[in-house]
């Protein structure tokens, strides 16, 4: 993964905040709260890609089928975030995306982050293709050919 990130170039940005209670026994913030913070921008991310259900109308959802996290420095309480999202490659029937994190009191990225997500038909209970409309809406929220 590239370490060349930058929150700027992220279409969908969420702000949250380091929490006391995010903590570990180390005093900083706890390894699976990061995945946290990327399941929060990815579904800010479809909210604002589906504007009207664009995957629920036809029983198409966005499923996470795997994602990893590369830490770059340990995050402490207090501490305001900025964590971006955006897709890097769409398939046929998944996208890859990537997440960064990046705290505001250290002024630089904490994790970098990616995960590839699945269209899965529920009635079906399988992986099924991306319409075509889905890829479209991607293009355009992205502002340029992924």
């Amino acid at each position: 993964m590239a370490s060349s990130f930058e929150i700027a170039s992220m279409p969908v940005v969420i702000d949250a905040t380091v929490e006391w209670g995010q903590m570990d026994a180390l005093g900083h913030v706890n390894n699976t709260t990061y995945f946290h913070y990327f399941e929060n921008v990815r579904i800010a991310y479809f909210e604002r890609l589906m504007q009207g259900n664009l995957l629920d109308s036809q029983h198409l959802v966005p499923v996470l089928a795997e994602t990893s996290c590369r830490f770059k420095m340990p995050l402490v309480y207090p501490d305001k975030l900025a964590i971006g999202a955006k897709v890097t490659e769409i398939l046929t029937d998944r996208i890859k995306m990537q997440y960064v994190v990046f705290s505001q009191k250290a002024q630089r990225i904490a994790a970098e982050g990616i995960g590839t997500v699945v269209c899965f038909d529920v009635s079906k209970h399988t992986k099924t293709a991306l319409p075509d409309h889905v890829t479209e809406a991607i293009r355009k929220l992205e502002g340029s050919q992924v």
